[in-house]
């Protein structure tokens, strides 16, 4: 079988990543990297012993190179104009989180997406992380029955020690805390509760701690979700934190609870007096390294190889990303925004 041809566009942390997880696929070819510079392409090529040509310009590499797929590593602000290009060139898009900071951005992307036909695939990774898996497998066999409340919180302290903090803190490029790092609780949250979300409330605050003193924004966030059918959700997110990293699940249903590797289901395992405990991964790292990028670019291959829909694409993620728009618009105003 002829291998699918791959781009990677940026040259940060993450993208060494996504370029081994396509490496490690038996379908897919490393042909070329764009960065901004060409000494920090050679850098990361360099780093992780990979050979690919190196571009400076998106749409020279576009037409130039015979390419399938494009994984989009850059900063946050810049995920819109790159996706629409690579769009208009019919190219397959894995786009990093977040995949726009505004409305009008996000519904441009769309509509690029859907012209084209072309696949797409956001990066929210911990879908496949084993806890998450084992937790989706869970809910699907009705464990803890109808979900009525709902709680995944994000919890990192990004200071000036992890590579993406003096852009991160930014907010024409980071955004807020939920669109920066926070999504991954949200995506989660509404992953797993699978209903609709009709009103959020949210608070923002920031730590006195003065190694988060540059953010432009409160890198604090609390967002209360009303559901349609009356049930409740909560995530919260902080980057001024002082703890390790936390990716904390609650999720309670008429049958039973689930909080991260512990279950608690009388109904299906009988006799049960207390949690029981499953020994998997858990999300437990702000490490990229920690992340399953392989199982996601496996996903995004085997949607494109076979033809089918891959999850969370540019539509699912944008129900997450009108939700944080509407939360961040929330805290702003002081008072709970219908969807």
């Amino acid at each position: 079988m002829k291998k699918l041809k791959v781009a990677v566009i940026g040259t940060g942390w993450v993208s060494g990543e996504h370029m081994a997880a396509y490496m490690a696929n038996p379908y897919c070819q490393l042909v070329s990297v764009c960065g901004r510079t060409k000494e920090s392409a050679e850098r990361k090529l360099n780093e992780y012993g990979f050979k690919a040509k190196i571009y400076t310009d998106l749409r020279k590499m576009l037409e130039n190179e015979e390419i399938d797929i494009v994984s989009i590593c850059t900063p946050n602000n810049l995920h819109p104009e790159e996706t629409i290009i690579c769009a208009e060139y019919k190219k397959h898009i894995l786009i990093e989180k977040p995949i726009a900071l505004n409305e009008d951005d996000l519904n441009r992307m769309l509509k690029s997406v859907k012209k084209n036909n072309v696949k797409t695939l956001v990066s929210f990774v911990l879908h496949w992380n084993p806890l998450l898996m084992t937790i989706d497998k869970l809910l699907k066999d009705d464990t803890i029955g109808d979900i009525y409340y709902g709680e995944v919180d994000y919890f990192h302290g990004i200071g000036p020690w992890y590579k993406q903090y003096w852009w991160n803190i930014k907010k024409d490029i980071g955004g807020s805390s939920l669109l920066s790092a926070g999504c991954h609780a949200l995506d989660a949250l509404l992953w797993f509760m699978n209903k609709r979300a009709v009103e959020v409330f949210s608070y923002s605050t920031r730590s006195k701690n003065k190694d988060f003193k540059e953010y432009e924004y409160d890198p604090t966030s609390v967002t209360i979700i009303k559901f349609e059918d009356g049930s409740i959700g909560k995530v919260a997110s902080s980057l001024d934190c002082k703890t390790p990293y936390i990716f904390n699940i609650e999720l309670f249903g008429s049958k039973g609870t689930i909080r991260n590797n512990n279950i608690y289901a009388p109904e299906k395992f009988p006799g049960q007096i207390g949690y029981i405990t499953i020994p998997t991964i858990l999300p437990d790292s702000g490490d990229v390294r920690h992340h399953p990028f392989e199982g996601e670019v496996n996903h995004f291959v085997d949607s494109i190889l076979n033809d089918k829909k891959p999850f969370p694409d540019i539509e699912d993620a944008a129900i997450t990303h009108r939700i944080i728009f509407k939360a961040d618009q929330s805290a702003k105003e002081g008072k709970p925004i219908k969807l």
